[in-house]
């Protein structure tokens, strides 16, 4: 079973190491995106993770960017879904 990603069930250095490793993981430090940056809320335990992602969605107002399918997701565009 996977670890639970919830503010309740992760303390503040799990948080910030969860999101240090998606930073690794997804190559974003090239793309110019700061996961640290953009996922504060959740490090600081204020938002959940789908809270913050909900609300980038929301934000982007029906703007959707399309990877094609033999390209593998860069950082943002779909590699990770929570």
């Amino acid at each position: 079973m996977a670890k639970s990603y919830l503010i309740k069930d992760t303390t503040f250095q799990e948080r910030l190491e969860i999101v240090r490793q998606w930073q690794e993981d997804e190559s974003c430090e090239n793309s110019g995106i700061d996961l640290t940056e953009f996922y504060n809320d959740y490090i600081s335990g204020r938002k959940e993770i789908a809270e913050i992602n909900a609300e980038y969605v929301a934000n982007q107002q029906g703007y959707v960017v399309d990877v094609p399918e033999d390209e593998k997701p860069n950082c943002g565009q779909g590699g990770r879904r929570f």
